[in-house]
């Protein structure tokens, strides 16, 4: 049953995808087109069930075929809008979450998670926040939980800066690049570029699975091994005199 509702919200999420992509189609060979690449990147921040990359790779690929839009302006509207998004995504965590996970009890589950991401992200916060752009979901969570923990907002913004600029790169490039075989033929630039933005996402969420997997399994090792006991312990070595 679980499966099935999951597969169930799965397609709901990309009819609403195909939904967006088909209103955007008409405006890709006007100026709206940066605008709405800067407006879908930044709402995927914070409400990861628009079509971030599949847009910035579709524009890319049309601008590939068709030499309007300008792809460099594509990348930097992408990146700008992703960087916004992913702020607004921390300031929900910080004034949302944050007085709220900061109430949990000692000792807790919730309260052992919770200072598990804080510690995490302090040891290793720019490294997860730069993969976890590239995870589906994933950035949403890690950057709510930044601003919940309370992770130092310039190393954030020095971090996400970095993370937004590469997705918008890649994502641009990786649409441009499929435009280019298809120069002069905008629809199948367009097709190649949204088939290999599902391609993208499929490796994306197969990473994710596999890592929360391992995650998982580490989780139940812990628990299998028992920490060793006091009375365990070896006995001194007597001194001699």
């Amino acid at each position: 049953m679980r499966i099935c509702a999951e597969c169930h919200t799965l397609l709901r999420v990309k009819e609403l995808e195909h939904a967006i992509m088909d209103y955007i189609d008409p405006f890709m060979q006007t100026p709206w087109i940066f605008v709405l690449v800067f407006a879908i990147a930044f709402i995927d921040g914070f409400f990861p069930v628009v079509p971030g990359e599949t847009t910035v790779i579709a524009a890319g690929a049309v601008a590939a075929s068709t030499g309007y839009p300008n792809i460099a302006l594509i990348i930097a509207v992408a990146a700008l809008g992703a960087f916004g998004g992913d702020h607004v995504s921390y300031a929900i965590g910080r004034f949302a979450f944050g007085p709220i996970a900061r109430r949990l009890k000692p000792g807790t589950k919730k309260k052992k998670a919770f200072d598990w991401a804080h510690d995490a992200l302090e040891k290793r916060g720019g490294i997860v926040l730069i993969v976890a752009r590239y995870i589906p979901g994933g950035r949403t969570a890690i950057t709510i939980t930044s601003g919940a923990v309370r992770y130092s907002l310039r190393k954030f913004s020095f971090f996400d800066s970095i993370a937004a600029v590469s997705w918008g790169v890649y994502s641009g490039m990786i649409g441009f690049l499929a435009g280019k075989t298809f120069e002069g033929r905008p629809l199948l630039a367009l097709g190649l570029g949204f088939a290999i933005a599902i391609v993208c996402a499929g490796i994306m969420e197969l990473v994710r699975f596999l890592l929360e997997k391992r995650a998982k399994a580490r989780e139940a090792l812990a628990v299998a091994v028992p920490a060793p006991r006091v009375e365990d312990a070896a006995a001194p070595v007597p001194v001699k005199d």
